[in-house]
Parts: C-alpha cells; structure tokens; sequence
C-alpha cells in the first residue's frame, strides 16, 4: 500500500514542478529529496516513470527531478539494488541523450545522475554508456563529457575502461566537426590524463597494479596529434583553451622520444599563443606542465628553447596586474612557477639573462626582473648559493633608481637576499645602505600598502615605499640571526646624517634589539671602536646627534623617545662613567614622553630638561678633554641643520651648556669668536639659538662673553657690513640690521641667564649702553628711526630680560633704572606705529609686556606719562577688531590659528599692564582713575569695544578685590557711579559682556564688604547667587535677562550704602538713554525696584484710559513701557473690575499681545483676580456655545458656528490664568472652572469661529507679536490647561500632554479619549477635587447636546478606573449613572457606559464582587446589542468582561460560560484585529472557570478553538499575536498535557519572539502523544485555513498539518483521509503567495511517514 501512496506524494509534487518561483522549486526538491530519504528505492522508480510517462514534460522542469534523483542516488547508492540501478542508469542515459542537441543544465543534470550511479556501478553505467559510444559514430556531446566526468569521481573503477574508451574515441576526433565536439574531446582527455597521473601514483592502492604509463602513451600522442597540430589552430576561444588546458596534463603521459621531438614545436606553438592576453593563465599553467614534464625526462632540446621561452615569460612579469581580475594574479603565479623549473636546470642561463635586464630603460622590464630574481632566490636557493657574488654585483644600477616602483621591488628582494645570506657577502652594505635611504623618505599619511597584484597599476608614493622599507629593516634586523653582525654596528652610520633623520626611528629601534641581543649573548662591556671602523660615528657626534633629534621628541614616529632609548644602550661605549646616570635618568625621560602627547609636554620644559641632562652628564664624566671634545663636535654639527631652525636652535643651547661646563677658557674665547662670525644672522631661529648659546655660556663666563661680544663689534666681520654709508643700500641695511638684532638679543639672554650677584653691576655699563648704541642709528650726527621689524622684537625681548634679571636681584630695590621713562616712551612709540586697523605683529603685546616689566622698576612714572601709557595702550588694543573677526574664511588655518593666538596673547599682556598701574595705587582714587580711562570704552556702541572693555574691567575690579588690603575703615565713595556703570551691563546684548558684568558687579560688592570691616575671604550668601546666575546669561531670553536683573537689582538695594542710593539713581537714569536696548530695559527695571514704594497712580475714565494704554503699548515696545501700562490697568481694575473686564472683552479677536499683556495685568492681585474670574465664567455660561447654520448648497451639512461672547470670555480667561499670580484665585473657582472649560471643549469640537468679528483700527500691527489662531476647541483646551496649571494641578497637564490626550481632545473621533485621559489625570494626581466636580458633571449625563453626554460619561467611565472613586464614596453613584447609560440613543455613550462597568476591575475590584451578576448582565447585554452595526459596543462588551472576570465569582460566571464561549467564538477570525483580540483575551480568561461541572464542556470548547490559537500566532497582527500566546497559556493546564502545559508557559511570553516552525513542530509532537484520535479533528480544521485570507495562516496551516503527519503513529494514521488531504494540498500549491506554496511542497515531503 505504501508504494502507490508514496508514488502518488512524489507524482503530487511533479506536477508541482511547473511553478514559476525557484523558492517552490528548491522546496519540491527538498519534498522529493525527503521522500527519497525514507524510500529512496520507490521514489526513484516514481521519478522514471513519471518522466518516463511526461514525455512532453518541459526540460526546466525535468531538471529538478533530475536533480532529486542525483541528491537521493548520492545518499542511498550504498543500499541500492541492481535493478533499481539499472532502471536509474537507463532513464539517465535516455534523458542525456534525447535531444540530438545540446541542452545544457537538463543533459548535464542527468549525466550527473550517472556519475553519482557510477561511484558504486560504473560497469553498469559504462555498459550503458558504451552502447551510445559506438566505433566510426560521433557520439552525443554529454557521452563523452560524462566520461570525463566519472573519470575524476571514481578513478580506480574508470582508468581500467580508458585503453579501450580512448581506442574508440580517437578516429571520432577526425569526424568531430562542431567546436563543441571537439572541446569535449579536449575535456575528456584532460580528465583521462590527470585520473590517469592520480592512479599511477597511488599503485599502491589501485585494483591493477600494473598499469603503467606506457600503456596510454600511444594513445594519447595520437590524440594530441590531433590537437596540436589541427584543434589549437581554431579561431574560438572556447577551443584553443580546451586544447591548451588538455594539452598540460597530456604531455606527462607522451612517450618520451615523441615529447622530446615536439618540445622544438610545441614550446614556440605554446608561446605563440600569448597574442591572446585573455588566455595567459591557461597557457602559462599547461607551459608549466610542459616545463615539468621536459625537465623530468631530462629534455636536451629545451636547451636551444630557452631563449625564446625566458624573453616571452620576461615579457608576461612586466604585464600591468588589474587587481579587480583575479586570474591576472593566477597567471602571474604560473609564470613565476615556470621561472622555477627553469631555475633548477638553467640558473646560468637564466641569470645571464635577467641581470642584464636591470639595465633596461623600461621601468616595468626592470620592475619585472626583480621579481623575477625574488622568486628563484625564494624557491631556488642550492642552484643559486655559488651566484651570490654575482647576483649581488649585478644590483647596483637598482640601488641608484628613482622609481618608486622599482624601489618597492628591490626591497622585497633585499628582504629574501636577507633570508638567504645574500647581504653577509662583499657588496652587501650598499644593499642595507639602500635600505635606510628608503626609511628616511618623508612621513606621509598612515597608508595602506598596495596589494600585490596592484603594484603595476597604481603609483606608488614614497609614503608606501617607506612603509615597507620599515618593516623589512626591523624583521631582517629581529628576525634573521645571522644579519646581526652584517647590522652591528654598521647602522650606527646612518644615525648622525641629518638627511637620513627620517630613517631614525626604525634605525634606532633595529640598533636596540641588535644591541640587546649583543647583551644578551655576554657582551655586556661591547664598546664602539671608531678606530678600526673608519665610517663610524664618534662617541660625542652620537650624543650631541640623539640629544638634538631626542629635543623633538614627537616628530617622526615618535623619534625621540627611540633616540633615548638608544642613547640608554649606548652608555657605556658613549663613556663608561654615564651607565649608573643614564640607566635611571632616560627611562623616567622615555615614560615621562609615551605618558603625554605634544600636545600636553611644553617644548620650553621639555628642552631644559635635555640640557639638564647633559649638564649632568658633563659633570658625571668630569673630563675636561671630553667635554672639549662634545663641544667641538656639536660646533662642527652646527651647519648639518641649516634647514631644520628648532633643532638647530637646541644645538646651540647646548653648545652653551658645554661651554659653561668646559674648564678650558682659550676654547671657549675661540668657539664663541667663530660662532659670532659664522652664525646666518638672517635667520630669527637663528638669531635667538645664538643668543641662547650666549646666555648659557655667561653662566660661568659672563666677562669672557661680554669681551667676546665687543669684540666681534670691532672686528672687521662686522664692520664689513656697516659702513657709514651702507645704510642707504637696502641690502646691506638688511643684514646690518639683523646682526644688531641679534647683538641686542645677545646682551638679553646673557643678562638672563648670568649670576644674579653680577648683573647689576653691568647693566648700564656693559648692557644697556650697548643695547642702545645698536639700535639707535645715527647719519650725518642725525637719530634714524628703525623700521627693521626684527629688530624692534629684539630690543623689547632684550630689554625684558635685563628687567626681570634686574627685579629678581637681591638689591633690586635699592636700584634706579635711569632710563626707564626713556624706554617706556620707546615702547609707546613702537604701539603707536602699528597699524590700527589691523593685528599683524606681536609688537603690541611683547611692547606692553615690556611696559609691565619697567613698571615694577624704581623711579615710579609721573600720573601723565601713566595716564599718556593707559590711553596709548587702550586705544591701540580696544579699537581692533574682535579675535572671531581675525579668522579670514578663505585663509589657511594655521594662519588663522596664529592670529588667534597672537590676539589672546596681547590681551592678556594689556590685562597684566592694567594690573600693574592698579598696584602702584591700591585706592579708591587709584579705582576711578583707572575706570575714566576705561568707562567710554565701556560705553561704547561698538561690540567688540565693549565686550573687550568689561572684560579687561572685570581683571582689574578681581585683581583689585585680590590685592586689596584695608587697615582702616574708609568710605568706597564711588560705588555708586561704578555700580551703575556696570549693572546694566549685566543685561548687554554680548554674552560674554553679561558675564563679565556681573563679575564686574560680584567684585564691587565684594570691595564694599572689606571696606567695611570684613575680612577678604568673607563670603556673603546673597553676592555669591551673583556668581550662580553667570551660566543661565548665555541664554539670550529676554525674560530670562529679565529675571537676572531684577535679581541683581534686589542685591544691591541690600548691600548699597544709604550715601549711595542718589549718586546710583542719577547715574542710572543716564542708563535709560543707553543705545543697547537691554541695558536700557534694566536702568528701567531697576529703578523700578528702587522706587516701588513711591509710585503714583493716575484714575481716568475706564475706556478711554484701556484705549490709550493700548495704543502706547503699540507705538513704543519697551518692556518698562509695557510695565507701566500694566500696572496702571491694575488700579483700574481694583476699583472698576466689572468695566474694565466688559472693556476689555471688546477688543477684537484673535487678541493681540498688547491686549493679552493688558489682561494678564488682573492677575497678581488674588482677590481681584477671583472676581474676574467670576464674572467671566458668568459671560461663559450665560450664552449658547454654537449656533448650526445650514449651506445654501444642496445636500450640505449644517455647519456650527461659535458664539462671540463664550469665545472672547474664554481667550481671556485663558491670558488671566497664564500669569503664575493667579494660582491662588483659580483654586477657590477650581470646581466650577474645570465643569465650564470641559464643557466648553466638548461643544466647541468641530466648531468654526465667528464669521464678523468686532473690529477696531490697530496701530503698528508690526510691532510686537502676531495674533495668535481663533480656533474655538484650542482655545478652549489651552484655556484648561493654563487653569490647570495654576490650580495647581500642573502634573496633570504633563500627563494628559505626555499621553498624547491634549490632541484627542480636538478630535471629532477621538474626543472620548482625549477626555478619558484627562479623567485619569485628575484620579491621579487631583483626587481630593473630585467630589465637586462630579457633583457639577452629573447633571450633563442628561444634557441635549450628545457632545456634553459622550465627554461626561468618559470621564466618568475614567474616573471608575481609580480607587479614589471609593474614598470619595462616589462609587454607587457612577456605577448607577453607567448602568442607566446603557439605554442611551448614542452608540458612543453605551460604549463608554460598558467601558466605565469595566474599569470597576481596576479601581474597585472588591465592589465587582458585590455587584458581579449585575455586571454580567450589563456585559452580555452589551455583546448581545442588535444597535451595533460596527460590533463597537460588543468589542467594548468583550473587553470589559476580560476585566471583571478576574475578580467575579465562579458561581455568577458558571451559567453563563459556554453561552460567552460560543457567542465569542465567531470573532476569533473577524476581519477587525481589535475583536480578533478581545474575543481570544476573553477566551483565555474564561479557561479560570472550566473547572467542575462545567470541564467536559468547555475542554471540548478549547479542542475547538485550539487550531484557531496555534495559527493565529502567525496573525498579521503583533497585539492578536500576543492574545494568542496568553489564551494558550492560559489554556495549557485545562489540557490534560503536562509537557504541552509548559510548553506553552516557557515559550509563549508576550515580550519574545517566537520561533515559530520549531514550536509547531514540538506542540504538534505533544499532541500526538497525548491525542493521537484528535488526527483527523485537527487536520480538518487546518483544511478550513486553507482559505484564509491572511496568507501567513494559509502558509501555517500546511505547515501544521505536516508537523502532525510527522510525530503521529502509524496505527493512528487510519483515521486521515489522505486523498483528501492530499488533493487539498494539490490545490493548494497553486496558491498565489510562493511562502504558502512552499510549505505545501514541504509537508507534502512530510506525508511519507503515513503512506
């Protein structure tokens, strides 16, 4: 019985095969493939015959059977019988060869059924196939490319069968004509040679023995006979490949006679072919072959081929690669691959060869050549041991190329010569010197190196040339043991050339791990012996070399660092003595680098720590000759860094600190004579590392120094360069000009750096004299101004030095600097001279640093000359543009970045310049003098004039207050005048002008306290909030600037003297006509804090006086305008609220900002704001909300149209409770406010406003803000907000807002919701108001507007949802008023009624209980409504029930339980998701009262529902998934399954995702198990799903029922009408969705187990 079925299964899902989607098709034949698992023998025989049968049956499709034939043969051919074999190979062979011509996939599908027959049957196959491959015939193409096929699959069953295949096949290859024919041929032959090579090389394992080659040599030269001579002529590609490709394994099996006597033609005929550049790979890899083979017989006729042979394989190296084609890289493996073989027989001919080639022109010839030599080093290396010498010799016109290229290349072959002991012979060192050269090639970018295949196609830069340059130096340095005496100490040479700076890093990184390797082996003591190495370095050119590349420590990859750590190597072979100094400084150095980045380590720090340490070392070595030695080395390195100024510039200071060491005068007096005369003077670097070098050797020889300096000023050198009348040559003038400056710079540094015992004494003799004489230039006994930029910046950094070297003396104070008005003058003039539009050079700011410096010098200045150095210093300063402006767009951002610096820089001297004349009068005169120079500024209308000012204003008052230190109690007097100068500054449009003001307006205070008695570091409570308030002034709000300053207007009437309080008022009522708007806003505001007490208020007319303050509000938009106008509407209403209100309600709407500014002045005041409140309420209520006007269209809607009154009355209800004074008025109306404004909404939704709005004539309707939109519903919900708001209930504006509620209130649809929202609002965070506003809202259940009965009802509906309703005992009264809704005429209304029944779950769950029946009843009434077109009240209905059966009695549920099951059942699959959830919820809370009496029953009812939950968990809808998932866990304990049961609890959670095929394929398991008589129930209620609409449930209804065909016994199986399960299926798969069609194929695999 079981074959007819599984036939017909197999049959089913061949007919199948016709879909058009490839998913289906890969399924069907996984159905097949399935069904063969389990009866491999009938499902073959199924297959032949039902091809057999459908002939006509189409060749895509055959192919899928076809291809479960071959998948199931493969698997089983191990248990397969002879016949079923038989038949296989016969259908097989009839598919291949039924069409004469060639269908590719089909005939190569079903010659894949024969090689997977032949692994096991080849006789049986090659009987059959034999008999279509017949003598003198020309077989079928796939006859013989299945030959060829089983020739690779089963090797030891076929090469017993090729004697005679090849003797039948060889006079076809004359009949062939077709290319096809003929490249199948080449195909076979191919495979035949390569199985063929593979048997005899495992004979061992071979069922004959002995087989040799000779018995297929006779064959196979007539085969390529044929295909040499005639095939590989062919113009088609496809051909001339086969045949080239047949051609490689083919020549391993020629006799060797014959192989030898076509070499001569098959070599050039092989070469010829490369005209073809597409064809390269397939002739280089059949070449190889040919190589190997000729190599292996010993071929002498290779000899005269060779020539040919190397320039054509020459010529495929040097073909560009395309790294996007892979088989270009394939074809330059094999060329290389034949340079091997040749290698190994020829390496003198082939060397004679390639060398030459270095010479070439061409740059890929040589590029080509050197990888080339890389290889056969590589792979060659016994042949070429005796050719190193040459080899070597041969690479010095590579070692010179320019070509990046090339340059790549030879570092790869200088990498395998490494491996290879090239680099240990004679010539060697060039190589390593190339080597380095390519280190020290420029740092670029971090770049990727080129893959191989792209080196010929891309340019390479030096940056990547580098890079490997790099690498293969440190892994020939750490990773080849015997290249450790060919690099130690050889590339200690290349670490003093300044060229090769570059190369350093990597150089000293090799050098340490070849130094520590020499440790490591016992030679602690090795020491560098320059004597028998001539080239290498002295033991002081390393030290002063490492100390000057270590002085920048960051540049090249971190060089500094790998200096030192070399330099710590070094110690010993530098001088025995350093090893105990240097292995405890230079670590802490080296860490003290890798811990920071350049950032974060000072380069003035970072080089006096180096100087330390070679003064230390100095001193440790303590030997006069060798510190001699190091100086003169490091003079001699000088000229080495002529192009690198900062390097060169350290070098000079410690060429200072070894002449300050060095005990040999003589040599000093020379070497400070012979740096005088060669420094290059032209450049600054220069100028100041010579000056350095000067000032550190006047450490110890300031008089030698001094002589040596006048000196060089008489000496021809100099005068030389200024003669009397070089001046007028613009040349000369340059250079005598830069040597001066140098000279001034010189005296500077020496005064800097020499004992401060000794200066003194020669400052005006020795120093100044000649600091003068070289800068003031006289022609003709006339003073020449210097316009030489360079040096004035000498002169002033000169003459800072000898100040600060004067002040830091011990006798400093008795000291008086004669020239000091002289020089200050001096520097004045220099600020003068600077453009003033414009910050170009640092003479402003290295003037007034100057000017600082003479300032603390003793004779004081004159208050004029201070007064004339303030304002010079000011106006030079203030009137430039501010530092944002000096960034020019278009410039480069290093410039930009130094005129920022240069900007900051000079502030911040002028800020220390302004100190230093405060200090010299630390009194409240000295305070104000100060401030007369600095207030116009501060006043100015230019921004970037103030904001520099206030903020030079704010150093001064906090340096000021720091300084400050009162003896006595004295008056501050001019507090006031200052305190108003500053205060409204606090408000300044500027930021950062408001911060600084109020650091202006903290110090002050802070100044009056300590010349009140209090101690400097007091701190008052109230001054320190000044500092709080600084963050909150970046935010340019007016309101918060606003607040800010009525804040600091509150501090300083508490902390103001009474004396003050005029001098402050007349001061600031000059503020009122400040030309910043907001500075003038605060003179106002803080006048009228001032003066709160003593306003006057003047009582007009009610109208007419609400009219003008209108009217002004719109002429003139200042905030102290709109104050007044406020406050005087305020006494108005005080007296006349009535008028004023009915006056005000009169202006037109939409309100514009005067009139809301005018309402929200009634609102402080609490008692006047309740009365307003009252009457507006009045206007609110007293009036119809809307009135319906009917189009004159036809068929038109009414149309409601809000009244004027309500709608005015509420906007400004709305504007009054805007103000935050109105909280206390709004909570004594809560109740009755809340009531009106509900209402309100709800009849304003969906209503337009008013048509003709009263009207008046606005002035300026540009000035202030634009009238807000009329809508009637915003209106009204902005206006229940803000009463919410200040009732003090704002959480529940935040919740209804965070929810989404406030816009479901303007919803005609959703208005219910939006009022819900708002109801569980007030339950939650306004319970105690409730009472009232019930109370209020009951009535309206009964009002004639719907609108009012829907908003009512949803709340109350709501509110039950809260346990406050219980505390408040309105519980009986709600759930009644519910109750009596149910028989409303409005749909909405008896939804929300069941809705609020509901909630009682939630709020009252002990009530539900009470009331249980009377609920169910409401309920199933509620799921019974014949009024229900859209099931809106059912849903509600079903919903609801959920909720209340948690917390009803069993006994109120039991009679009603299977009436709600089967009423609810229907829904499961309604086309509304929300009733497809519910109805399931439902279900699964009703599973709590299936026990009793009522189990039998309601099992039943969940046997029937069970199919329906399974597959609804594939639900298009996430929330009826999720319903799902609780109703079968719910229903899991009722089943009587434990394993099912929990099941269903561990997977089937809410919040995970489900992997649903698994979970199907173990639920179905269990139901078997424990059901298997429910077969056939199940089954045929997944039948119904299979029209579904929902494809995902059509798809998961097959899949069920495979699942349950799979885990079902066989005894069980009886039950199942499988004929109409599976004709059910059969229509099935013809469904339009392909995943549905899919499952159908895989569970039509699946019913194998029940056939």
């Amino acid at each position: 019985m079981a074959e007819p079925r599984v036939k017909r299964l197999a049959v089913t899902l061949m007919d199948a095969t016709t879909d058009k989607d490839p998913l289906v098709h890969e399924q069907i034949f996984s159905a097949l493939c399935c069904l063969g698992e389990a009866e491999p023998q009938e499902l073959l025989n199924a297959c032949e015959e039902y091809l057999r049968q459908h002939d006509k049956l189409a060749y895509p499709h055959r192919i899928i059977i076809l291809r479960a034939m071959e998948a199931v043969v493969r698997s089983s051919v191990a248990q397969m019988d002879n016949s079923t074999a038989k038949i296989v190979i016969f259908l097989a062979s009839n598919e291949m060869t039924k069409s004469k011509d060639v269908v590719l996939e089909w005939q190569q599908a079903a010659s894949n059924v024969l090689v997977a027959v032949g692994s096991r049957f080849i006789n049986k196959v090659m009987e059959e196939v034999l008999t279509k491959f017949q003598p003198g015939v020309l077989p079928h193409y796939f006859i013989v490319r299945t030959f060829a096929s089983l020739s690779v699959a089963n090797v030891f069953g076929m090469v017993p069968f090729l004697p005679s295949v090849l003797g039948t096949m060889l006079p076809m290859l004359g009949m062939a004509k077709q290319d096809r024919m003929k490249a199948v041929f080449c195909f076979a032959l191919q495979n035949f040679s390569e199985s063929v090579q593979e048997y005899l090389a495992n004979l061992d394992q071979a069922p004959d023995p002995t087989v040799r080659r000779d018995t297929f040599s006779q064959e196979i030269f007539s085969a390529y006979e044929v295909l040499f001579n005639s095939w590989l002529q062919s113009r088609e590609a496809e051909l001339r490949l086969a045949v080239v490709e047949a051609l490689g394994p083919m020549s391993h099996l020629l006799p060797t006679q014959k192989l030898e006597e076509q070499l001569p033609r098959l070599i050039p005929g092989m070469l010829a072919l490369y005209k073809r550049p597409a064809e390269a790979y397939y002739i280089s890899k059949t070449l190889c072959q040919i190589l190997e083979a000729s190599v292996n017989i010993g071929s002498r006729t290779l000899d005269m081929q060779l020539d040919a042979l190397l320039n054509t394989l020459q010529l495929q190296i040097g073909t560009p690669l395309d790294s996007s084609l892979p088989v270009q890289l394939k074809n330059h493996n094999e060329v290389l691959r034949c340079f091997t073989v040749l290698a190994a027989s020829f390496p003198d001919r082939l060397l004679g060869f390639l060398l030459p080639k270095l010479e070439s022109g061409n740059e890929r010839m040589r590029v080509g050549t050197l990888t080339i030599l890389r290889q056969i080093i590589n792979s060659a290396s016994s042949q070429m041991e005796i050719k190193k010498p040459f080899i070597l010799s041969s690479m010095k016109l590579p070692l010179q190329d320019n070509s990046n290229k090339v340059k790549w290349a030879m570092v790869q072959v200088i990498s395998a010569m490494a491996h290879h002991g090239y680099l240990e012979q004679p010539g060697g060192e060039a190589v390593i010197e190339f080597l380095v050269r390519q280190c020290a090639l420029p740092v670029g970018q971090a770049s990727q190196l080129p893959r191989r295949q792209s080196l010929e196609t891309e340019d390479l830069t030096d940056a990547q040339v580098r890079d490997i340059s790099v690498n293969t130096l440190f892994l020939i340095s750490t990773t080849i043991d015997r290249m450790s005496e060919v690099l130690w100490p050889y590339l200690l040479e290349f670490v003093t050339p300044v060229h090769l700076s570059n190369a350093l890093t990597p150089l000293c990184r090799s050098l340490i791990h070849l130094a520590a390797k020499k440790q490591e082996e016992g030679q602690k003591d090795f020491r560098l012996h320059s004597d028998t190495h001539a080239n290498l370095p002295s033991s002081w050119a390393l030290l002063a070399r490492l100390l000057v590349v270590a002085s920048q420590p960051y540049r090249g990859e971190s060089r500094g660092a790998a200096a030192l750590r070399l330099l710590n190597v070094l110690s010993f072979s530098i001088h025995p003595a350093l090893e105990s100094l240097w292995s405890k400084k230079v670590p802490e150095l080296v860490e003290h680098l890798e811990a920071n980045t350049k950032a974060s380590v000072s380069q003035e720090k970072w080089e006096d720590t180096l100087l330390k340490l070679l003064q230390q070392t100095l001193m440790t070595i303590s030997d006069t000759s060798w510190t001699c030695q190091l100086t003169l080395e490091m003079c001699r390195q000088l000229s080495s860094y002529n192009g690198s100024s900062v390097e060169k510039n350290f070098l000079y200071k410690g060429v200072g600190t070894a002449l300050a060491a060095c005990a040999n005068k003589d040599l000093v007096r020379k070497l400070l004579q012979e740096l005088l005369e060669t420094a290059r003077y032209q450049e600054e670097a220069e100028r100041e590392g010579l000056a350095s070098c000067l000032g550190l050797c006047a450490v110890n020889y300031l008089d030698e120094t001094l002589a040596k300096l006048e000196e060089f000023v008489k000496s021809d050198v100099f005068r030389k360069s200024a003669g009397l009348f070089s001046i007028f040559k613009d040349r000369s003038d340059t250079e005598v000009e830069k040597v001066k400056s140098s000279l001034i710079l010189c005296y500077g540094y020496v005064a800097r750096h020499a004992p401060k015992e000794l200066v003194l004494a020669r400052v005006d003799a020795d120093i100044l004299r000649n600091i003068f004489l070289y800068f003031n230039t006289k022609v003709l006994g006339i003073k020449v101004e210097t316009k030489d930029l360079s040096l004035k910046l000498c002169l002033i950094e000169s003459l800072s030095m000898v100040c600060q070297a004067v002040c830091s003396s011990a006798q400093s104070q008795d000291f008086t600097f004669s020239h000091k008005a002289e020089l200050v003058s001096q520097m004045m003039d220099f600020i003068k001279a600077e453009p003033p539009d414009a910050l170009r050079t640092p003479i402003r700011q290295r003037a007034m640093a100057a000017c600082v410096h003479l300032l603390f010098l003793e004779p004081p200045l004159s208050d004029a000359e201070t007064a004339e150095l303030l304002d010079t210093c000011l106006d030079s300063m203030l009137t430039l543009p501010e530092a944002e402006a000096l960034r020019e767009k278009n410039g480069p951002a290093p410039e930009a970045r130094q005129k920022e610096t240069l900007w900051s820089d000079t502030l911040v001297s002028l800020k220390d310049l302004l100190r230093s004349v405060l200090q010299r009068q630390m009194t409240p005169h000295g305070l104000q003098t100060m401030f007369q120079h600095l207030g116009p500024w501060i006043r100015s209308t230019k921004e970037h004039e103030r904001e520099q000012a206030v903020e030079l204003a704010a150093a001064v008052l906090e340096f000021y207050r720091e300084k400050l230190n009162v003896s006595t109690v004295v008056p501050f007097y001019n507090l006031g005048l200052l305190m108003a100068l500053f205060s409204p500054r606090c408000t300044d449009s500027l930021a950062r002008v408001r911060q600084h003001a109020v650091d202006c307006v903290y110090a002050l205070l802070y100044i009056q306290l300590c010349y009140e008695g209090f101690s400097r570091d007091h701190r008052d409570e109230s001054l320190e909030k000044l500092k709080a308030m600084k963050p909150g002034l970046k935010d340019p709000d007016v309101n918060t600037l606003f607040q800010a300053c009525c804040s600091i207007a509150k501090v300083i009437a508490k902390r103001l003297p009474p004396d003050q309080l005029l001098s402050l008022l007349l001061s600031m009522l000059e503020g009122l006509a400040d030309p910043d708007r907001n500075c003038s806003r605060a003179a106002a505001v803080m006048i009228n804090s001032l003066l709160k007490e003593r306003g006057a208020v003047l009582l007009e007319k009610v109208p007419q006086i609400l009219e003008v303050l209108h009217d002004r509000l719109q002429e003139v938009d200042e905030e102290h305008v709109r104050k007044a106008a406020q406050q005087t509407v305020y006494i108005l209403a005080s007296q006349h609220q009535a008028a004023v209100v009915s006056s005000l309600l009169g202006n037109p709407l939409p309100l514009d900002s005067y009139s809301c500014t005018m309402w929200r002045a009634l609102a402080p005041e609490p008692t006047l704001a309740s009365q307003v409140l009252q009457l507006l309420l009045e206007k609110v209520n007293r009036d119809v909300p809307y009135k319906e006007t009917k189009s004159f269209l036809r068929g038109s809607s009414s149309e409601r149209i809000a009244t004027f009154l309500p709608l005015a009355a509420t906007r400004a209800l709305h504007e009054l409770m805007s103000v935050p004074e109105s909280g206390p008025a709004v909570v004594g109306l809560y109740a009755e406010l809340f009531v009106t404004l509900l209402l309100r909404v709800s009849c304003t939704v969906g209503v337009q406003p008013p048509k003709n709005l009263p009207s008046k004539e606005r002035k300026s309707l540009s000035r202030g803000q634009p009238p807000r939109p009329l809508d009637p519903c915003s209106s009204a919900v902005e206006t229940l907000k803000a009463m919410l708001t200040q009732g003090g209930t704002g959480k529940v504006v935040q919740a209804v807002a965070d929810a989404g509620g406030w816009e479901l209130l303007h919803s005609v649809e959703r208005h219910h919701e939006g009022a819900a929202l708002l109801a569980g609002a007030m339950a939650k965070y306004a319970g105690p108001k409730l009472s009232p506003i019930v109370k209020s809202l009951a009535p309206m259940l009964n009002s004639i507007y719907d609108s009012q009965r829907v908003t009512t009802t949803a709340f109350f509906a709501e509110l039950l949802k809260s346990n406050v309703v219980n505390d408040l005992v309105l519980l009986e009264s709600l759930m009644d008023n519910m109750t009596a809704r149910q028989r409303d005429p409005c749909v909405a209304v008896r939804m929300l009624a069941l809705r609020g029944l509901g909630n009682m779950a939630v709020g009252s769950p002990g009530k539900v209980r009470q009331h249980g029946t009377q609920l169910l009843a409401s309920m199933i009434n509620g799921m019974d409504d014949k009024d229900d077109p859209h099931n809106a009240v059912a849903l509600e209905a079903m919903s609801s029930l959920s909720r209340v059966l948690a917390f009803t009695e069993e006994r109120d549920v039991c009679s009603m339980l299977l009436h709600i099951a089967i009423r609810i059942r229907p829904f499961f699959d309604n086309e509304k998701p929300e009733l497809r959830h519910s109805s399931i919820v439902l279900f699964g809370n009703l599973t709590r009262f299936s026990a009793g009496s009522c189990e039998d029953a309601f099992f039943e009812q969940i046997l029937n529902g069970l199919v329906t939950l399974l597959l609804h968990l594939q639900d298009p809808k996430a929330e009826v998934v999720k319903a799902c998932k609780f109703a079968l866990r719910m229903c899991g304990p009722s089943m009587g399954c434990p394993l099912l049961c929990d099941m269903f609890q561990n997977h089937l959670h809410e919040d995970r995702s489900l992997h649903y095929g698994e979970f199907m394929n173990d639920a179905c398991k269990h139901l078997m198990e424990n059901y298997p008589d429910m077969l056939s129930r199940l089954i045929a209620t997944n039948l119904f799903y299979f029209k579904s609409n929902w494809a995902d449930i059509r798809a998961a209804a097959p899949m069920f029922v495979g699942f349950l065909v799979l885990h079902v016994d066989r005894v069980h199986c009886q039950q199942l009408d499988l004929d109409e399960l599976v004709a059910a299926l059969t229509v099935l798969l013809k469904d339009p969705v392909t995943a549905v069609r899919v499952k159908v194929a895989e569970t039509l695999g699946r019913l194998v187990r029940i056939v």
